[in-house]
């Protein structure tokens, strides 16, 4: 690949020190995929793992290397759209990304698009017949995204469809514009309502480096009406800022909402719901209330709050631990209407709180979502289990990601942080013996109090997580690292893999929280993995080798099989 420009150069060497840095990943063109797809969702606050899972299988992929399905700005899986509750004023947003480490934008990319979005994009459609010419990645991908509209389809949702194509390139060539109208002609008549919008965006060397080269802002300047209350001996502050203000506050350069602040906070946004559209009401209206007397207010969580004028606080880490719906709405609100932003004469009520430790970090978040109907399930990571796991895995070298994203900002290596769900799925794995449900309920195996209860006891010893995670770690990694499995196999049998060589080590299925505690992890060399995953595999590829084999629990019970228990 010849580099013309500095730009371009530049862009390759960052991406190649990353690449160096993740060496996990054994091909240098997937993790470019993985590289590009994090620049270009960078401002929906995505973790590593999340951006990974939708990076697809390689080969008959119909020019979509990574495709993403958002409801109301939250990351889409199989297993949440059952259970998903619809609202008027819903979105949905697919993004479709095309990642090359070539120096150009070809038309072919687009032609391949052309394709796809025909085949698989129309409501209704019998994808079964595609099954030799797509791989089930992308199958599923697009089947997750028709399945949600349907569902929503009576609420009339806004639609955004965006294409996102990726390379070195510094410029695009009139012939694949041309191309890229029309795809967006031909998808528009498929979504032919006034609320579809679709795009085409070619994200070239220079757009693909500024965006590495963002990283999330810590400190935020908060504008304030009048002088703020100083609350106690703590610099807790109680202030009303201006609605304009507040809308700056929360929206970032580009004017999209500045997701990350919003990490905290249990509850997602909820639509226009019957209280949000009682917001909106109220922002509508021209009474002689202010805004403030009508409404609960902001509750934020920061590190550090500064004043650094008698009306202008500077807060480091800011947090949003209650008052999501009044954001949103008041975010929606003024991106609807930007000429009433400046002559604003209305003001929110806003708590500003420093807490004094992490214990009480939680114990706020919990007491400020609990005053409203918000399930059990939705609390989990703020359990006093998970602050201890939190602590005991930084001691030793891992990080728990009880805050989304918390250490990713802090510039820590994706092998080293350990996501919340993932530490349930290799749990569910070896203490549950169910590495099928595992894998097909990624966002929502902790809904049920009976699964809960028996991973995360009070009394549950913290060895019994760390060795969990370490190892589930180790063999993800030796996954990653391993040329001779496509993506969809490496993400199939992985909490198999975890399974199999703790039951095949004991030599006994019932694996029980004391095994696990008791575990020398050094005796899962490289060489055991390998062969571990080798078997799973061939049993995965008898009993069909695709993605529901490996959410079917006949692959376990196969496994169990072959298991001899004293």
């Amino acid at each position: 690949m010849k580099l013309n420009s500095n730009g371009q150069r530049i862009l390759y060497e960052l991406f190649r020190q990353e690449y160096q840095e993740n060496a996990p990943h054994s091909e240098e063109a997937h993790y470019f995929e993985l590289f590009a797809s994090t620049q270009i969702l960078k401002g929906k606050d995505l973790s590593d793992e999340e951006v990974e899972q939708g990076v697809l299988g390689s080969g008959n992929d119909g020019g979509c290397d990574s495709i993403y399905t958002f409801f109301n700005d939250c990351n889409m899986t199989e297993d949440l759209v059952g259970d998903l509750v619809a609202s008027k004023g819903a979105s949905i947003e697919l993004i479709i990304i095309q990642a090359k480490r070539e120096t150009s934008f070809s038309e072919d990319a687009i032609m391949k698009w052309k394709t796809v979005s025909q085949n698989l994009l129309e409501i209704g459609v019998d994808d079964s017949g595609y099954s030799s010419r797509y791989n089930e990645d992308v199958l599923d991908a697009f089947s997750l995204f028709r399945d949600l509209y349907v569902k929503l389809l009576r609420h009339t949702p806004k639609l955004s469809i965006r294409y996102c194509y990726a390379t070195f390139a510094d410029e695009v060539h009139p012939n694949v514009r041309a191309q890229a109208d029309e795809l967006i002609e031909l998808v528009k008549k498929l979504f032919p309502s006034p609320k579809t919008s679709v795009t085409v965006e070619f994200w070239d060397a220079n757009k693909l480096l500024l965006a590495a080269q963002t990283q999330a802002e810590r400190q935020l300047s908060l504008t304030l009406s009048e002088t703020p209350v100083n609350i106690g001996t703590h610099h807790d502050y109680v202030a009303l800022v201006n609605l304009g203000k507040y809308f700056k506050f929360i929206s970032d350069e580009n004017g999209d909402l500045r997701k990350h602040i919003f990490e905290s906070n249990v509850r997602d946004y909820q639509g226009h719901n019957s209280v949000n559209q009682d917001i909106q009401t109220t922002l509508d209206s021209d009474g002689p209330e202010d805004f403030w007397w009508l409404n609960n207010g902001i509750t934020l969580l920061t590190d550090e709050a500064v004043l650094a004028t008698s009306k202008e606080l500077v807060l480091t880490d800011p947090a949003v631990v209650n008052g999501l719906q009044t954001s949103n709405e008041i975010f929606q609100y003024y991106k609807a209407h930007p000429g009433k932003v400046e002559g604003e004469m209305r003001n929110i009520l806003v708590r500003i709180i420093v807490p004094e430790s992490e214990e009480s970090r939680d114990r706020i978040i919990l007491a400020t979502n609990n005053q409203t109907n918000i399930p059990k399930s939705s609390l989990r990571a703020n359990d006093p289990i998970h602050w201890q796991i939190e602590l005991f895995f930084k001691g030793r070298g891992l990080y728990y990601d009880r805050r989304k994203n918390y250490y990713k900002n802090q510039g820590k290596k994706s092998d080293e942080i350990v996501s919340v769900s993932f530490l349930a799925q290799c749990m569910i794995s070896l203490l549950l013996q169910k590495p099928d449900y595992a894998r097909a309920r990624p966002s929502t195996l902790l809904t049920k109090d009976e699964t809960y209860d028996a991973l995360y006891s009070d009394t549950q010893n913290l060895d019994v997580f760390y060795n969990t995670a370490i190892l589930g770690k180790k063999i993800e990694k030796r996954l990653k690292h391993s040329p001779d499995y496509t993506q969809a196999q490496k993400n199939d049998i992985l909490f198999y893999v975890l399974f199999y060589s703790v039951a095949k080590h004991l030599n006994k299925v019932a694996i029980k929280s004391d095994d696990v505690k008791g575990l020398d992890i050094s005796i899962f060399t490289d060489d055991y993995i390998d062969g571990i995953a080798q078997d799973v595999l061939s049993r995965y590829v008898s009993l069909g080798g695709d993605g529901k084999t490996a959410k079917n629990p006949a692959l376990t019970e196969l496994l169990k099989s072959s298991i001899i228990t004293p």
